[in-house]
């Protein structure tokens, strides 16, 4: 199957990011997602993400009304930087104090991050009951309580679902619970495996036949090109048949969203010569297998039509597994220190050293590190004990 990581991505000849089939998306080698991502780091931007829907429900609330029971309404925030961002509230539940909400936020997983969250419940006041949730003013309803956890908290809990207490303003304990539940997207899961041939490409070598290869990209809304996968190399040959590929719905967004295939002469130097690009997008794709039919190559400004023609041999959907699969079925991660207590360190009593202690309470290196990749495992480890070695120090003696 397609999909072979190169770390040479600009010169390599093998397949990148049209992971093989069954492949955990973004996961070791051959995973689907390494051309996008080379792509958005070389850019300075961010990476590949699972799309969560949260749903929520809530039991015990304080009773805030005199006549009736409270009308319960939560807020969702993201908390970065020690600010709170808010990202979804549910609708208004009237007369209850043990909610199921039906309105579901939305939000993107980033394994590599953690992500806090914040729960907050207000009563309504009935006389906003016909105003949009949106417009609500939080600061005139009533504070029922709030809630906090990592967002991956939730999804490495059994079935996604996680139960916090609620606290008032002050930090106190409230009787009243909220449970949270994360589920992917079905959309999110989705993935299309596809076999491509070309018929009667343009030589581009003199001396011999070109090697063709096909880079899928997606376009942007400003029309820039963003790869998401390429082919392996086919040496020496005008009607090339490359393995099959398979792109995740995270890849081309939606089956409508507009996609760039171009088909390139491989030059080692990395300078590879176009030899045709069409733009479509992937349910063109899927009628063109179905048609059985050629979709031709057009020069780069798509002025002149080639004689060469795109060819699709297979074209199938399929669910793909993902990461949060294997931490539902017990995956965990574990997380091991080595740390270097040699000379090269420095002296812990100067600042200069890697081990330093500062008084100010300032984290060293070690330290910084340490907490880094700990903070965003640890959720990952049922039992949170994490084995730590050293290796190299001396002690007060000189033993």
């Amino acid at each position: 199957m397609g999909g072979c990581f190169s770390g040479d991505v600009r010169g390599g000849t093998e397949a990148i990011g049209g992971g093989a089939s069954g492949a955990a998306a973004g996961q070791g080698q051959g995973g689907p997602n390494e051309a996008l991502d080379h792509f958005l780091q070389g850019h300075g931007l961010r990476g590949l993400y699972t799309p969560l829907e949260l749903s929520f429900s809530a039991s015990k609330l304080r009773d805030m009304d005199a006549l009736s029971k409270s009308d319960p309404m939560l807020v969702v925030y993201t908390k970065m930087d020690g600010r709170l961002e808010e990202i979804g509230r549910t609708e208004v539940i009237l007369n209850s104090l043990k909610p199921l909400w039906i309105t579901k936020t939305m939000i993107n997983y980033q394994f590599e991050i953690v992500q806090p969250l914040v729960f907050r419940i207000y009563d309504i006041d009935t006389k906003y009951h016909n105003t949009p949730v949106k417009m609500l003013n939080l600061a005139q309803q009533d504070f029922l309580g709030e809630a906090f956890c990592n967002l991956s908290e939730i999804v490495t809990k059994f079935n996604h679902s996680l139960t916090l207490n609620l606290r008032n303003g002050s930090g106190h304990a409230l009787q009243g619970t909220m449970i949270v539940h994360a589920e992917e997207t079905a959309s999110s899961r989705m993935a299309v495996e596809m076999t491509f041939h070309c018929l009667n490409l343009d030589n581009k070598d003199t001396f011999s036949k070109s090697d063709p290869f096909l880079r899928v990209s997606r376009l942007s809304e400003s029309a820039v090109a963003i790869p998401i996968c390429k082919t392996e190399v086919i040496n020496n040959n005008l009607n090339p048949v490359w393995r099959p590929i398979t792109l995740t719905s995270q890849q081309y967004s939606s089956r409508d969203d507009p996609l760039l295939v171009e088909c390139f002469d491989f030059d080692a130097s990395g300078d590879h010569e176009l030899m045709g690009a069409l733009q479509t997008t992937i349910a063109q794709l899927e009628n063109l297998y179905k048609s059985k039919a050629g979709a031709n190559f057009y020069s780069r400004k798509g002025q002149k039509k080639l004689k060469g023609q795109l060819f699709l041999d297979t074209f199938q959907e399929k669910v793909q597994h993902t990461f949060l699969d294997y931490i539902s079925s017990g995956f965990e991660l574990n997380f091991m220190v080595a740390v270097d207590f040699t000379a090269s360190n420095g002296d812990p009593r100067t600042p200069q050293s890697l081990h330093y202690i500062d008084p100010s309470g300032r984290l060293n290196s070690y330290q910084q590190a340490i907490l880094g990749v700990s903070e965003v495992l640890q959720f990952y480890d049922k039992d949170r004990r994490f084995p730590a070695w050293g290796f190299g120090a001396r002690t007060p003696q000189g033993s």
